[in-house]
């Protein structure tokens, strides 16, 4: 069964409720994505089979459950917890998270409201947010208000659309896969400049300041001479 035939049999059971079920869902597993769930509850309101303004609560509500279940991962995890896995990770120095953690401190309510309408990002920020402990009502507003933005755009344009609804998934399926390859691309240049940036001594095992094959310094230089 493919994912819009399980969103379709969803909302054929639950109603409106079901997309937003969906939607909590897509929040936890970015593979289902909204851009096809939320244009598919669009045709269906336009068809009188869904409420519009039923699936554009519950769709949100269900972008806000899903992004609260991801804070709570971050609460859990914890700023120690984060540091001790980011230490374990090849490339990754404490500082990179202490680097990103100022940079959260000064534009993550930024990043919560505008993150809603990035596709996989739109997911994992709400982690930072609970690592960070952003309070929880301004963490809840930030979200509710970017996923509401992004939730109406898609169901709207499904309800315009109608049985072309398809179109809109298409168009930002190709959005999808430029953000996935700026993804891609700039963890790659983070790759690079890490390696360029280890000492030789990290690569071929040399101890640093002796040249490979060469004898060690006397231990005492002036009775050498004599």
């Amino acid at each position: 069964m493919s994912a819009i035939e399980w969103v379709n049999g969803l909302m054929d059971t639950l109603g409106a409720p079901g997309a937003g079920v969906a939607i909590a869902l897509e929040n936890l597993f970015p593979p289902i994505p909204s851009e096809a769930i939320l244009p598919l509850a669009g045709f269906a309101a336009s068809t009188g089979k869904l409420s519009l303004l039923a699936v554009l609560l519950w769709t949100t509500a269900g972008s806000v459950i899903g992004a609260l279940a991801l804070y709570g991962v971050g609460a859990l995890l914890g700023r120690d917890r984060t540091v001790a896995l980011a230490a374990r990770l090849p490339l990754v120095k404490a500082s990179d998270v202490e680097r990103t953690e100022a940079w959260f401190l000064r534009h993550g309510t930024k990043a919560v409201f505008f993150g809603r309408m990035i596709p996989v990002f739109r997911s994992l920020v709400s982690v930072p947010a609970g690592v960070e402990r952003m309070p929880l009502p301004v963490f809840l507003t930030l979200t509710t208000l970017g996923s509401a933005l992004w939730n109406t755009a898609f169901v709207l344009a499904g309800h315009a659309l109608g049985a072309n609804w398809t179109q809109v998934t298409e168009v930002v399926s190709a959005y999808s896969k430029v953000v996935l390859v700026a993804a891609a691309v700039a963890v790659a240049a983070f790759v690079a400049v890490r390696l360029r940036r280890r000492p030789a001594s990290a690569t071929d095992g040399t101890p640093s300041g002796t040249p490979e094959g060469s004898a060690p310094p006397p231990a005492h230089p002036s009775r050498a001479a004599r």
